[in-house]
């Protein structure tokens, strides 16, 4: 290639040709891939790269899955990269991708095989999808003669199994996360004590079994176990019951929280994964230093549900399925770090580290790069600005770093790792411990990509090279040059890089699918949006083509990604995209408001802070206390009461001159009535959404202090209103409808003050941080500044007429005061203290309701949570949650709901006799949120709400606020 290493540092995004064939070297043309021949099996926005990414290699003969749950399930959900991928005869159709059962997940990989056959494919592509880390899917691809592009199917045995990859662990030195990784060998023990019964067992069921190993009494007994386990899945046999294994995870479960007081345990299926297949029980335990024996079995007697509700999720609840639990401690404070890896066979290479810690039901949110170069520009930052405390802190991220990477090398070399993979861990201050290798792609993998680029360079030539941006790139050109490729040099493109997965989920963050997205804006100038192609618009056209989201899969919509020479200007370009971004339609439903108040939350506060993996629902739990105090506010009503206060107060001061008084009370009502929406428009936008109303606390936290109840201006509250429209996006822009935008009177009259503002601090020789020193030199009677004393008067006229009114914006702060909003904090150490209350799972439960009211149903009616499928027992086989005429309890299972790949168990929220099953369909019927269940006779009779009297206490409390910031 002729661009240098330094042509690509400086021009790290630059589009340049991948197609190595066009190389003047020799060398780097006997890398071209352009004749591999890819089949991609997976959807979502890895669909998409990896059709773009092949195009630009010169890939040309590649082709798509469809499934019918993308298209036909749900109307008008076809895959937007169709709009790419014009040709028919490359777009191939399958009922799902992976089957809802074994006997269809056989039946589809097969399919897919036959598929890529029948139609020229030499390799397969899964991406981050469904079979992505199938070992049995890649096993039968090889066997067919075709090429995985990805790990093959000796490393996804060796490391994508979890309890494999946990002993591989072990062998190779890397410190793993205590628990048991061999639960149904020890079922299988209980069943079979001893190795004559184990023995015994083999030959009565015809199990093929190493004979080697079968005669070797130094053989420890549970690895005898595994091994005879291991043969009953190729029989394709069971050697126990699903109740069985249920026990015995109860069981040890309860020597784990004997072992462990204040702890909860983790139960994971090994073949999990984009937090499919987790639970986590004992939350009634943490708090209790000494439980007793029966407080620890209340505790684990939930452990048979979850590990149901696990195999469900990863569908190995069949006959002859491997159903291996592991069984953790579940480290607490914790955060979720995972190391980039990519191998060829012999050399393994780690690419630095991502923060993935803010998450919520084990689904990722926000991840952040952690890489050596940025932790070291951050540590002199922190350094040169006296902050000792982080700077130490930072430093015991890089040295934890260093090792992960160290180890994941180690691990990877181990399990002869021959593509792209990801080494995760959780991180305990200065500890770390291995949790799984995901052995596939992630979704995640492009902050990766923003960090590093790699050089590739001829053995024989130091000056003959070239360079790879793209893990799927990388991916293909293993896939097709395997260990001929050479270990590259890593080299950085930008010292911090940021993904936030926009998900179709409420402010609560539940799922929400089936919305129709109807319009959304074009990515601004820096923006990285992998969004599958639904912001393509048509381009016979160039309109925005509907799309509705299907929630038969996942929830996510899109990645939206930036980077910057530091963490801070990441946050910073992401703010700046999300606040750009607009995405409307039809019963739709997203999380990018909580990604607003989120990213600006850490901006507000340190954005190296170290959240745990705890950090997200405590957080959810304080934007919900500040809905819910908000929500008491009434803005307009407010301005109302303020014209009041003024009034009386220009009343008092003119009582004794009639005439002068009239024409002040008139001039001081136009002088209101001129900012009335100037001020209130802002105000009733941040009121009306926690989660902007987060950020924008954060973000103002040192613009203001409280004094005896009273907010004390630190810098000029018409400054800080400037801000809060371009926070809210709402600057001027004549070509916006009025609705969304500052009206342009309002915009006339806050540029006349600013101007005046900023002509005083010139006059003064002030900054414009100096409003709090400018606000008592215009207290003050006599001039200042060598001013006449008519000009004074005139300039302190003016000051009280750009400042009235102001007073009004002050009771946000007053809120977030109420709730204890700022209790939630960054210490100088970068630990986030979470006060206690935010943890009380009764405060979430309550404030997930404020954040989301459930659906408006008849008060003897149980309607759905939400749009999914419908399952109405725990498990197939077992008997259905519920029966009419029965009577339930408050928190009792009713049904589960199925929805973006997750199962959430449905409780009841109140006591009742079930009257009638309204939803007849079989165990996986679609629903819609809203949807009638069943009808029921509650226990206690519901009283209506009463909304005068909601007003009365809303006035009420907004009078209570006003008198605050007024005195």
């Amino acid at each position: 290639m002729s661009q240098t290493i330094d042509h690509y540092k400086d021009n790290p995004l630059i589009h340049r040709d991948r197609r190595l064939s066009q190389s003047p070297s020799a060398w780097v043309r006997s890398f071209a891939s352009e004749d591999l021949k890819p089949l991609i099996v997976c959807r979502g926005p890895i669909r998409k790269e990896a059709m773009d990414v092949y195009e630009e290699m010169g890939i040309s003969h590649f082709g798509i899955l469809l499934s019918e749950k993308d298209s036909i399930v749900y109307p008008n959900a076809l895959a937007p990269e169709l709009r790419q991928l014009t040709d028919s005869t490359r777009v191939h159709r399958v009922p799902d991708y992976t089957g809802a059962s074994k006997e269809e997940r056989v039946e589809r990989i097969n399919q897919i095989i036959q598929i890529a056959k029948d139609n020229g494919y030499c390799s397969i592509f899964a991406g981050y999808g469904f079979m992505a880390e199938d070992e049995e899917f890649v096993a039968a691809i090889e066997k067919a003669g075709l090429n995985f592009i990805g790990p093959c199917a000796a490393t996804q045995a060796g490391a994508g199994k979890k309890d494999e990859a946990k002993r591989t662990a072990l062998k190779v030195n890397v410190s793993v996360t205590p628990g048991i990784n061999n639960v149904t060998a020890l079922t299988l023990l209980k069943k079979h004590p001893t190795r004559e019964s184990l023995l015994a067992l083999v030959q009565a069921e015809g199990l093929v079994c190493d004979a080697k190993l079968l005669g070797d009494a130094s053989v420890a007994i549970e690895t005898l176990a595994d091994h005879i386990l291991f043969a009953s899945y190729s029989k394709g046999i069971d050697l126990f019951s699903v109740e069985e294994l249920c026990a015995q995870v109860q069981a040890e479960v309860v020597g784990m929280f004997l072992q462990n007081p204040q702890s909860r345990i983790r139960l994971k299926a090994i073949g999990g994964g984009g937090g499919k297949g987790q639970r986590i029980l004992g939350a009634s335990l943490l708090t209790l230093k000494q439980p007793t024996e029966a407080q620890i079995a209340k505790a684990a007697a939930d452990a048979p549900g979850m590990v149901r509700e696990i195999l469900n999720e990863v569908k190995a609840n069949g006959i002859g399925d491997n159903k291996n639990v592991l069984v953790e401690l579940n480290i607490e404070q914790t955060r979720h770090n995972e190391i980039q890896l990519l191998g060829n066979g012999d050399w393994c290479i780690s690419l630095g580290g991502r923060d993935c810690s803010l998450q919520m039901h084990e689904q990722k949110l926000l991840e952040v790069s952690v890489t050596q170069e940025g932790l070291a520009t951050a540590i002199a930052k922190a350094r040169a600005a006296g902050k000792e405390a982080e700077a130490k802190a930072l430093e015991s991220d890089l040295k934890v770093l260093q090792r992960m990477e160290e180890e994941s090398a180690r691990f990877g070399k181990a399990v002869g790792l021959d593509s792209a993979s990801t080494f995760e861990c959780i991180v305990d201050r200065d500890r770390h411990y291995f949790m799984e290798v995901n052995t596939r792609i992630q979704v995640e993998h492009r902050v990766t990509e923003l960090c590093y680029s790699l050089k590739f360079t001829n053995p024989d030539d130091p000056n003959d090279f070239f360079v790879v941006e793209s893990l799927v790139e990388a991916m293909a050109l293993l896939a097709r040059h395997r260990k001929r490729v050479p270990k590259p040099t890593r080299f950085i493109r930008f010292d911090a890089a940021l993904e936030a997965r926009l998900n179709a989920t409420d402010a609560s963050l539940s799922p929400h699918a089936g919305g129709m997205i109807r319009y959304w804006t074009k990515p601004i100038e820096g923006e990285i949006r992998d969004d599958q192609g639904i912001s393509m618009v048509n381009p016979d056209t160039g309109l925005f083509m509907q799309y509705k989201v299907a929630g038969a899969y996942d929830s996510n919509i899109a990645l939206l990604l930036t980077k910057g020479k530091d963490r801070q200007e990441s946050y910073d370009e992401l703010a700046k995209v999300i606040c750009n971004t607009k995405i409307r339609g039809t019963d739709l439903a997203t999380n990018l408001e909580f990604h607003y108040g989120l990213v600006n939350w850490f901006r507000g506060t340190n954005v190296h802070a170290k959240p745990t993996t705890r950090f997200v629902v405590p957080y959810l739990a304080l934007i919900g206390l500040l809905k819910e105090e908000a929500s008491k506010i009434d803005p307009i009503y407010a301005f109302l009461q303020m014209k009041r206060y003024y009034a009386q107060m220009v009343t008092e001061m003119f009582a004794d001159q009639p005439e002068v008084l009239a024409k002040e009370l008139k001039n001081i009502s136009e002088l209101l009535d001129r900012k009335g929406t100037l001020i209130s428009r802002p105000m009733e936008v941040l009121l009306g959404d926690p989660h902007m109303l987060s950020g924008w606390l954060s973000l103002n936290r040192k613009n203001f202090r409280l004094e005896a109840g009273k907010v004390v201006w630190l810098r000029n509250p018409l400054v800080v209103l400037e801000e809060t429209y371009d926070y809210l996006n709402m600057t001027y822009r004549a070509e916006e409808p009025a609705a969304e935008v500052i009206w342009s009177h309002d915009h006339e009259l806050l540029q006349k003050g600013l101007r005046f503002y900023a002509t005083l601090r010139e006059k003064f020789g002030l900054d414009k941080d100096s409003y709090f020193r400018l606000n008592e030199m215009l207290q003050k009677a006599e001039p200042q500044g060598g001013l006449d004393p008519l000009v004074w008067q005139q300039v302190q006229s003016s000051h009280f007429g750009f400042a009235a009114g102001l007073e009004l914006l002050g009771m946000v702060f007053l809120v977030a005061d109420k709730v204890n909003f700022w209790d939630l904090r960054v210490e100088d150490d970068l630990e986030i203290t979470i006060p206690d209350y935010l943890t009380d799972a009764d405060l979430q439960a309550r404030m997930k309701k404020i954040l989301v009211p459930p659906p408006a149903t008849k008060a003897d009616e149980v309607a759905s949570i939400c749009g999914g499928m419908y399952y109405a027992q725990e498990a197939p086989g077992m008997p259905p949650f519920i029966h009419e005429g029965m009577h339930f309890e408050k928190g009792q299972p009713l049904y589960i709901i199925e929805v973006m790949k997750m199962f959430n168990k449905v409780l009841a929220p109140f006591s009742g006799t079930i009257d009638k099953i309204l939803m007849t369909g079989a165990d996986g019927t679609i629903v819609s949120k809203g949807q009638p269940l069943f009808k029921v006779t509650p226990d206690e009779k519901f009283v209506e709400v009463d909304h005068k009297e909601i007003e009365r206490e809303i006035r009420a409390r907004t009078g209570e606020y006003l008198q605050a910031v007024l005195g």
